[in-house]
């Protein structure tokens, strides 16, 4: 029987099958070898505005006109500086219409969120508070407790715009 199959078999035809499986499998190495390798990771800066939502504050701000008072400082924080949002473990600092905890809610401003400070301190509520906006959207601003504040180095330029 061995023979009977032997007979029928073209050994042209296994001979050519072998020979197009070794050149595929030749051209598939050859391939990959030459492709290019893979995107490399962009290095990010240290610090990165992230904008969050921007609403649309529901109860007008009420900013205070500047007097001819020095400006006043708690730790470090006054009115022109820039601050970061520390400390809520992830939670977000809710930042309000009025300095006061029982005031209405404008937003969420989440920890390493960068604001620069426009008036305060006013104290409510056993906290010290301060008027922050986003450097990014003047939308976005509203009264933090100064609790969770850090003050940092003002933004470059190209920092502070959207693209």
């Amino acid at each position: 029987m061995l023979r009977w199959l032997i007979r029928k078999i073209n050994i042209w035809v296994i001979l050519g099958a072998l020979i197009v499986a070794g050149g595929m499998t030749v051209l598939l190495i050859v391939l990959a070898y030459f492709m290019p390798p893979p995107a490399q990771a962009q290095v990010e800066p240290a610090l990165t505005l992230i904008p969050g939502p921007t609403p649309t504050p529901t109860t007008p701000l009420s900013l205070a006109t500047s007097t001819s008072t020095p400006p006043v400082s708690v730790d470090g924080i006054s009115v022109g500086v820039y601050v970061k949002v520390t400390g809520t473990e992830g939670a977000g600092l809710r930042l309000r219409a009025e300095p006061g905890t029982d005031k209405a809610l404008n937003f969420v401003g989440m920890d390493e969120e960068l604001f620069q400070v426009k008036d305060g301190p006013q104290d409510a509520d056993g906290y010290t508070w301060f008027l922050l906006q986003a450097p990014y959207d003047p939308n976005r601003s509203g009264w933090a407790a100064s609790k969770y504040l850090t003050v940092v180095a003002a933004p470059t330029q190209a920092a502070t715009t959207q693209p």
